[in-house]
């Protein structure tokens, strides 16, 4: 699997109030999905985004336009950003990397589901 380095800068998660609204793609958003909302990138593709701080890291797929809050560069689902140890925060500074292929669950799986890394 190929990555590429994208960006870095401050992510930031969806509230509550967003559970069941349309996302850019067409689907309802779900916080309990591996979801991002990101400006520019391909809807449907996947980024790992690896938090500075913790050291942790989550694939997430991206099915949503967003942030529209200035200095933020990416938008998680309320379980990307639980991964990440983001919900205690309002932001969290991250490097975004691109992931060629979709995540394989049954070599990346942490055992409950949430794709992550330790590195």
């Amino acid at each position: 699997m190929r990555h590429e380095m994208l960006q870095s800068g401050e992510a930031s998660w969806y509230s509550a109030t967003f559970q069941g609204r349309l996302t850019a793609n067409g689907e309802r958003y779900d916080g309990g999905a591996l979801t991002a909302a990101h400006r520019t990138l391909p809807l449907g593709s996947y980024v790992r985004v690896r938090s500075l701080a913790t050291g942790k890291s989550v694939v997430v797929r991206i099915n949503d336009r967003g942030p529209y809050v200035k200095n933020r560069i990416i938008d998680l689902s309320y379980a990307a950003a639980k991964t990440l140890g983001l919900t205690d925060a309002r932001s969290m500074h991250v490097q975004i990397e691109r992931v060629e292929s979709p995540p394989n669950t049954q070599t990346e799986s942490d055992g409950g589901g949430i794709l992550t890394t330790g590195r």
